[in-house]
């Protein structure tokens, strides 16, 4: 069900060398952006006439518009099991938590006297997110990517999520509920690149959308691959790939544990990687005994579960030590990690590349994606090497100011003069020096 990958034996590689040995999953975001180049520009040029037809050729829907109506937002909240509506309350309760600690303040350095440096943080002043809609239904995402643009002060937030034939071309009723349980009121009923697109050109017309300043959301390889067509227009936090979890355990682990997370991130898409590290080939057996039963008592399991692990991107990953096993995880910048080993919080304190560590027995990754205040909206595909989940960071711009007095300037202007004249740009110097009737002091 699950293949092995035998690194004992051998001093491990460095780097890139290191990461080649790893499963990954293939995902070529470069092909799909030329299809999706023309559905993109087709939007720029017919707007909602195109994002009806899209809906129409993609979603199986016949739509009249895409803006959801105030009523159906409503309608959807009052309908709401009130089980899930408390489940989506605890989980908004928990993140706001989190995030609202995330906040930056205006802060100024003094760097000399008469001369300060301000740094404050500006919202982005609108943004677009997107909530997927395919095989599953995902309420959390709008969770995960409404609160850090609200708690960052984004003055304007709009989210698409796919029409559904079954709800009459409306998105999913708990994508609408999460979204008035929010106060977010604009909402289109728009997948895929097209949405992306819908947000980067903007539409027209009584309902047509605002252009947006960035995009965020999970989506599919469509999303990534307009996610990439439209960077430098708009500002977008990845582009997300199939979804991931590494698990790194020793002996000390509850194989029945390590199984069943495995499987809780397969379930997702046939594409979704599951990866175990081990220096236990115990361990390893019975997290391979326990998978066959496990997958057997759930669902979605010949669609997504069974091909995600049989597939080239998981895998059980044997290595000689915890050390090993460190590298191993370091090298494969996991989306989600869990750490279970004898001392599970200082391992996790060592690992550098990673989107979200989970320590112990009992913080699964299923905590993580609904209710444990994190965000889930996390870098796929070894990009936590270089970059971060989704945060209130995320929906704030850095803007430094800069204040000198004229005493303040004259003190450093003959190093700012000397520096233009090294790189050849005179004009920088003389910049300063027109300040100084053409006569730097100190010069």
């Amino acid at each position: 069900m699950i293949s092995r990958i035998d690194l004992r034996g051998n001093t491990l590689p460095e780097g890139g060398a290191l990461r080649d040995l790893l499963p990954r999953a293939e995902f070529d975001v470069e092909a799909a952006l030329e299809k999706v180049r023309p559905i993109c520009e087709d939007v720029h040029h017919r707007g909602t006439a195109a994002l009806i037809e899209y809906a129409e050729k993609f979603d199986g829907v016949k739509l009249e518009r895409v803006r959801v109506p105030a009523k159906a937002l409503k309608d959807a909240l009052d309908q709401l099991d009130p089980q899930v509506r408390a489940a989506l309350e605890e989980s908004i309760r928990r993140a706001r938590i989190v995030h609202r600690a995330q906040r930056r303040t205006t802060r100024t350095t003094q760097v000399v006297r008469g001369g300060s440096v301000t740094e404050k943080w500006v919202p982005v002043e609108r943004v677009g997110l997107y909530a997927p809609g395919g095989r599953s239904v995902y309420p959390s995402s709008v969770i995960m990517n409404v609160v850090p643009a609200q708690e960052a002060g984004v003055g304007s937030i709009a989210l698409a999520s796919p029409p559904q034939r079954e709800f009459d071309g409306l998105p999913h009723p708990t994508i609408l509920a999460a979204c008035a349980l929010l106060g977010i009121d604009e909402v289109y009923a728009v997948g895929g690149a097209q949405a992306v697109a819908m947000f980067a050109y903007g539409t027209s017309g009584p309902d047509g959308c605002p252009p947006a300043n960035m995009v965020t959301g999970p989506g599919n390889i469509w999303v990534a691959a307009a996610k990439r067509y439209f960077t430098g227009r708009i500002g977008i936090d990845t582009e997300a790939g199939p979804t991931e979890i590494a698990v790194l355990a020793d002996d000390t682990a509850d194989p029945v544990h390590v199984a069943a997370d495995l499987i809780s991130q397969a379930e997702h898409d046939p594409l979704a990687a599951a990866v175990l590290v081990t220096d236990s080939p115990a361990l390893a057996e019975a997290v391979e005994k326990e998978l066959e039963p496990q997958v057997a008592a759930t669902k979605h399991i010949e669609d997504r579960i069974k091909p995600a692990l049989a597939g080239r991107q998981s895998a059980i990953v044997l290595v000689d030590s915890l050390e090993d096993g460190l590298k191993v995880v370091d090298a494969y910048g996991a989306e989600h990690l869990e750490i279970q080993t004898a001392d599970a919080a200082a391992a996790a304190d060592r690992v550098r590349n990673a989107g979200a560590i989970f320590v112990g027995p009992w913080a699964p990754v299923s905590l993580g994606d609904y209710c444990a205040g994190s965000n889930h909206v996390l870098p796929t595909g070894g990009c936590a090497c270089h970059s971060s989940g989704l945060s209130v960071q995320s929906f704030l711009r850095g803007i430094h100011i800069v204040d000198y007095t004229r005493d303040a300037l004259a003190e450093v202007a003959h190093h700012v003069v000397t520096l233009a004249e090294a790189e050849d740009l005179p004009a920088h110097g003389a910049a300063l020096k027109a300040r100084f009737s053409w006569k730097v002091p100190n010069a």
